[in-house]
């Protein structure tokens, strides 16, 4: 249930940033911004925030090689489908909606794996502090 939690909010929060429907930030910041900068520019601070925090937590989870890894199983996946005529990759906004998912999954994993990786090897987090 908590990696389901985690991908749903961070498909939630790519689908807010952006996503091929009228109802996304960057579409309104657009549409807005002459008239409401200030308000742009604090909702972009604080996705800015929130994309540095599942940045920070998949560096630290899985490492810049392990995030490489997720995506290119999710590109193999969407070959897959792909491949196998279940996808057709000729619409942008479905091609947008895969990107938003497997982008999703990418942070979603990188935020759960340190909890699978101490499920796994029976790891407990200890802190080095000796100061």
């Amino acid at each position: 249930m908590g990696f389901l939690l985690r991908w749903g909010f961070a498909f939630g929060l790519l689908a807010a940033t952006y996503n091929p429907t009228a109802w996304n930030y960057v579409r309104w910041a657009e549409a807005n911004w002459p008239d409401q900068t200030p308000l742009a520019v604090l909702i972009g601070l604080v996705l800015l925030t929130v994309y540095i925090v599942f940045l920070t937590a998949i560096l630290r989870g899985i490492g810049a090689l392990g995030a490489i890894l997720v995506v290119a199983v999710a590109a193999a996946l969407v070959w897959v489908l792909w491949d196998y005529g279940w996808l057709d990759l000729r619409d942008p906004t479905a091609n947008t909606w895969i990107a938003l998912v497997a982008l999703s999954l990418v942070l979603a994993v990188g935020m759960y794996w340190g909890i699978v990786w101490r499920r796994l090897t029976g790891q407990v987090e200890v802190d080095d502090d000796d100061a």
